[in-house]
């Protein structure tokens, strides 16, 4: 499988943050000083978020699955305002090692799936910043590994076995699409894969409780955009 690397060389003057699903977007889009872009964006809403970030921040919900993750960021890099913007993949995922509970955090030092690789740019600030943000909350680092289905069971070990720590739909698809469009700007294109666990070995979806952890779970997805900026502002400056 090729590789990818994602570093930061390049900057950015926007940032991308990509979500499945409608709870996800609702989640994130309740940030302070939004606009309501009246556009659509591959169907779906989106918002710009006026901050004191580097340029405009744009919530963008893909839809569910790897294949709607490629079609809908590679649609929103097309636009020209975004064409040197940073992408950060977020939203829920499942937990694979033991000891993890909804509502910790991973944040991905790298994302696969089948195609590949993708090295994430500075996943050590975008973590520490998290930990700012989220005191008391556990923070995981590791492999993020893509998959196009719900996994539960014995897959779930086998993909631990593999080295991943978490999986989702789309985050891997999210930052392999993103990493090979041409940035508007010189360097290369700087992404990241931040996901809350609402699934674990210990406290799958189906089993009471779950409820409880999906709450949890939505409340730390809440709060990230702070750390988000962070990690953005952070990012060398875009090369003309």
């Amino acid at each position: 499988m090729g590789a990818a690397e994602g570093g930061p060389s390049g900057g950015s003057s926007a940032l991308l943050v990509a979500c499945a699903l409608g709870i996800e977007r609702l989640a994130l889009g309740g940030g302070r000083d939004r606009a309501r872009d009246k556009g659509r964006d591959g169907g779906r809403d989106r918002d710009v978020e006026r901050t004191g970030a580097p340029g405009p921040v744009r919530v963008l919900r893909t839809g569910m699955g790897p294949r709607a993750a490629d079609r809908a960021v590679a649609a929103a890099l097309a636009d020209p305002r975004l064409g040197g913007a940073a992408v950060v993949a977020t939203g829920f995922c499942a937990g694979l090692v033991p000891g993890m509970h909804p509502g910790d955090l991973v944040v991905a030092e790298r994302t696969r799936d089948p195609r590949g690789t993708v090295t994430c740019s500075a996943a050590g600030p975008l973590a520490a910043a998290l930990a700012r943000a989220l005191p008391g909350r556990t923070v995981h680092t590791g492999l993020l590994t893509g998959a196009d289905h719900v996994v539960r069971g014995p897959e779930r070990a086998a993909l631990r076995a593999t080295g991943a720590i978490a999986v989702d739909m789309e985050s891997a698809a999210t930052l392999w699409t993103a990493a090979r469009i041409p940035m508007a700007t010189a360097g290369r294109r700087p992404v990241a894969a931040v996901r809350v666990i609402v699934d674990a070995p210990e406290h799958e979806l189906v089993r009471i409780g779950t409820v409880r952890g999906g709450i949890s779970a939505f409340r730390v997805l809440r709060a990230v955009l702070p750390a988000f900026h962070d990690w953005h502002r952070s990012l060398p400056l875009p090369r003309r």
